[in-house]
Formats: structure tokens, sequence, C-alpha cells
């Protein structure tokens, strides 16, 4: 569908959305319009004042207001399906925690991802200490459904104690040079949290975090070590991929 057809008039009438899966039912948005917003806004470090510029540049008028909700209403929901694509996490984790402000005090986001730096979890905490640790192995392990041959870490001793109440069978590995692929995942966050001049809340910051962990990876390929060619050829198969998972696909097949 071209985008000349996806004009809208903000002020009434509008084009109904088809059905699809996830439900669009009530929004008066096409499912290229909502799906698209919220690309923009968990792929580009863009604020929903930016998004909604780039859509009336091409000729959509849909408020910031309305790009929030669709955001914070279907994020996760893409995030999961996105998550569900991808293949069973590999027997080695890479655990890391980062310090961010939110209203000024100090939180620490723990980081979990495989050794082909796949996202597998994150949760924002208060502590740092070992029932923060035990906390997230106990998560990790519940939301993967899987337990890992090994666990790469830094020399937090928090980590240590955890591991061995927790996953005592798991080989753990603690020096700092090992967990560069866990830190190097924190960039992505890092320019986010800049670009948002930082987080309200923990809970605003770990809705947005757990839906961006899984979005936002799917659309960064290591291009450096493909050719441009091989690139638009990934791409084109992962942007495939997103309109299954929102039902943008759904909707191009029965136009």
């Amino acid at each position: 569908m071209a985008w000349e057809d996806l004009r809208v008039d903000h002020g009434g009438g509008g084009l109904s959305v088809g059905s699809a899966s996830p439900s669009y039912k009530g929004h008066r948005y096409p499912v290229e319009v909502i799906s698209h917003c919220v690309w923009l806004y968990f792929r580009f470090p863009l604020s929903f004042r930016e998004v909604e510029e780039l859509m009336l540049q091409r000729g959509v008028i849909v408020s910031y207001e309305t790009i929030r909700r669709w955001s914070a209403k279907f994020g996760q929901t893409y995030a999961n399906g996105l998550r569900r694509r991808r293949p069973r996490p590999g027997d080695k984790w890479h655990l890391d925690e980062v310090f961010v402000k939110i209203n000024g005090e100090r939180k620490y986001l723990w980081r979990a991802v495989d050794a082909d730096g796949n996202v597998l979890d994150i949760l924002l905490q208060s502590r740092r200490d070992m029932a923060a640790a035990r906390r997230f192995f106990r998560r990790l392990m519940q939301k993967t459904l899987a337990v890992p041959r090994v666990i790469v870490t830094d020399k937090l001793r928090s980590y240590g104690a955890a591991h061995r109440e927790v996953m005592p069978s798991v080989e753990h590995r603690s020096h700092k040079g090992l967990n560069n692929r866990a830190e190097n995942s924190h960039q992505p966050t890092r320019q986010r949290e800049r670009a948002m001049k930082g987080f309200r809340s923990v809970g605003a910051a770990q809705r947005f975090l757990s839906a961006f962990s899984g979005i936002s990876p799917h659309f960064r390929t290591r291009r450096h070590l493909m050719t441009a060619l091989d690139h638009r050829a990934e791409m084109t198969v992962r942007f495939a991929i997103w309109d299954q998972i929102t039902g943008a696909a759904d909707r191009s097949t029965t136009a």
C-alpha cells in the first residue's frame, strides 16, 4: 500500500483497520501506520514529536500522544512476537549490570545476552547485592525456560554468591575482560537514555527497555561483517518478519 493511500484526517473519519493479530479493533488508523510509528520510535533515538513530524512529511496526520499510546500498547506485544521467532538462546550467557539515574536516584539495570548478543532479559533494581543477583538469575531462567552451560560475569561478588545458590551446576567465569559482549549491549540503552533526557520512573523505564530490547536488536545486523548486497537481503527478511508479527503482512495479502 502506498503512503499516499494512508492519508487520514485527524479530525474525523479516517481509515478502518482490518483484522490482524495482534488486534487493532477500535483503532481507525491502519496497521501499516501504527506499526510504522512504533518501529520508528523503538528503532531510532526519536521523540514522539519527532515521529509525528516524520509521519506528517509522509502525509499522515497523527498526534504524538497517539503515537505514545500505540508504543505503550503494542511495543511489548511486537517485542514478544520477535522473541518467539528467535532460535533458542545459546548455552553461554553474559551478564552485566550498569547504573542508571531515574529522578536523581541511582538504579541498576541488569542485562543478560547470549553468545550471539541476543538480549535474553533486562531488569531494573534498586540494588546490586546478592538478593538482586539471585532474583535476576531466577527470573532469567523462568523467562528463557533454559539453563546455560556457562555464565560470564564481571568480578562483582554478588554474582558468585547467587550462582552458588541458584545454579551451582553451571560453570561461572568471572573476569572483566571476558564480558565485553554484555557491556557493549548497554550502548543502545545509553543512547536512548540521552535522547529521552533520562527516564521518569522505574516502571516506565522497565516497560520501555523491555520492549526496546526486543525490537531494536532485530534491526541491528552485524553490518561490518556483510557486503552491502547481503545486508540489504538480510534487512528485507527482517522487515518481512516485522510485517508478519505486526499483522501488516496479513493486510497486504488481502488488500
